[in-house]
């Protein structure tokens, strides 16, 4: 069900009937809140029994094309994106709670990995450095945010064949503690959308199995 934050900002929330057994938060890629996000909300809600909120990242921009997003990730700014994936936490009132993030979402849940509301943090092929394109005085670096011990615990999910996670900032993420879980053919982008031609159909099985485990 579409909602909003006090910030204006659109959310998409299912909350399963009786007592959840967890709450999640949901940073969608690159492309936002639409109709694929509405469905994982759905579905996560209706087969493990978790509250569910994705938060759109591109509040009042969401006509933007692709090619202007890659262009204007820099002109987000973490107090905005991060204080919304606050925000969701203090809607769904429910504990634990995790944050889960795809691609640029990916980047934000590893930033907002030490935030102490958080037991839990997935990164779905989520950017461990800031890409130099979209450094910016309001972006921080996620690897300063993960390894706290008042954090969360962080699982990421790569592909090998991924240059936007190479192996050298993999290897930094998993220095810290995180959980990491590779996937020797996979590119970019190849679990959350089955339109992607990256979409590799088994890995992202694996892929929900393991973090529905790591969630559980």
């Amino acid at each position: 069900m579409r909602e909003a934050l006090p910030s204006g900002t659109p959310i998409e929330i299912v909350r399963p009937p009786g007592t959840p057994r967890r709450g999640l938060v949901l940073v969608p890629d690159i492309m936002g809140l639409r109709p694929l996000f509405d469905e994982h909300v759905a579905r996560l809600a209706r087969e493990h029994d978790w509250a569910v909120v994705a938060i759109e990242p591109w509040p009042g921009r969401e006509a933007l094309p692709l090619e202007e997003r890659l262009k204007m990730v820099g002109t987000i700014r973490d107090d905005d994106l991060l204080g919304d994936v606050r925000a969701a936490v203090d809607l769904l009132a429910v504990t634990p709670v995790a944050v889960l993030g795809f691609c640029m979402g990916g980047m934000y849940a590893l930033k907002a990995a030490g935030f102490e509301c958080f037991d839990r943090a997935v990164s779905f092929y989520g950017m461990v450095r800031v890409p130099k394109a979209w450094r910016a005085p309001d972006q921080g670096e996620p690897l300063a945010a993960i390894g706290s011990s008042r954090g969360a615990r962080v699982m990421a999910i790569v592909g090998e064949r991924d240059p936007w996670t190479p192996p050298e900032d993999v290897a930094a993420l998993e220095a810290t503690g995180a959980t990491l879980v590779r996937y020797e053919e996979a590119e970019h982008g190849f679990v959350h959308d089955p339109a992607r031609p990256a979409h590799r159909a088994d890995d992202a099985a694996d892929a929900w199995r393991r973090v529905v485990a790591f969630l559980s």
